[in-house]
């Protein structure tokens, strides 16, 4: 069988992501001593906001989902809901990992529950953990789709809200370093790293989502094919 489209996003998504973790660890020039309190830390940067940027996309995808199967009764927008919801987890627990690391040796501290952006974030994330589990605890049914397709859908205002939270409260959280207008918030080499990551996470969470709504398919048509089963048994 010959690999499909997201196999082959998923492949590149892989060999870009390992190229831009040792970039950032061998060649990334480091920054300046007075700038950060760990400077070795800051090197997390290369996966930390590439990360999230590929969890904004896997969210968007679950809002997509969810708002397609409330509207339509689209089963094709339901396994992209399922296959958002699967992004959104691993994305978001690869941000906030990253995230707590950096902040450990940075701020003397993982996580600061009084900054607004990393309270939104990691909502986000317990949002995709709950879609994950409880779809995985549930019989599949209308009812079941239209719980969790509700949730996608309102919980997906905190993905402008997390965005723009740094521009409203910063408190530890760094403001944006990219589109801001401003000259000189990343140098030439930190940026073509940056970008290298942004342009793999992009492919892995691509490849992700068209990958897990083929198996999405591949399990919904199994389980018709077992009722057929099941009732001829009877």
């Amino acid at each position: 069988m010959k690999p499909r489209l997201g196999e082959w996003l998923l492949l590149t998504g892989f060999l870009g992501i390992t190229s831009t973790l040792l970039l950032a660890f061998l060649w990334a020039p480091s920054v300046s001593l007075d700038a950060f309190e760990s400077p070795a830390a800051q090197r997390l940067f290369y996966w930390h906001v590439p990360s999230a940027w590929a969890a904004f996309i896997a969210f968007g995808a679950l809002f997509l989902g969810s708002a397609g199967w409330m509207f339509k009764r689209s089963e094709r927008m339901w396994r992209l809901h399922v296959a958002g919801s699967e992004a959104g987890l691993a994305t978001g627990l690869m941000t906030v990992w990253s995230g707590c690391v950096w902040g450990a040796a940075e701020w003397g501290t993982p996580w600061d529950w009084s900054d607004v952006r990393l309270n939104t974030f990691g909502l986000l994330t317990l949002l995709a953990v709950y879609l994950v589990l409880g779809r995985n605890s549930q019989p599949d049914g209308i009812e079941t789709r239209d719980t969790f397709a509700g949730f996608g859908l309102y919980g997906f205002v905190l993905v402008p809200f997390t965005y723009i939270a740094t521009r409203i409260w910063a408190i530890r959280h760094p403001g944006p370093v990219v589109g801001t207008g401003d000259e000189g918030s990343i140098n030439g080499d930190m940026g073509l790293v940056l970008f290298l990551g942004a342009l793999s996470f992009t492919a892995l969470i691509m490849g992700h989502i068209l990958t897990s709504m083929r198996i999405t398919k591949c399990e919904q048509r199994i389980f018709q094919v077992q009722q057929v089963l099941d009732k001829e048994v009877l």
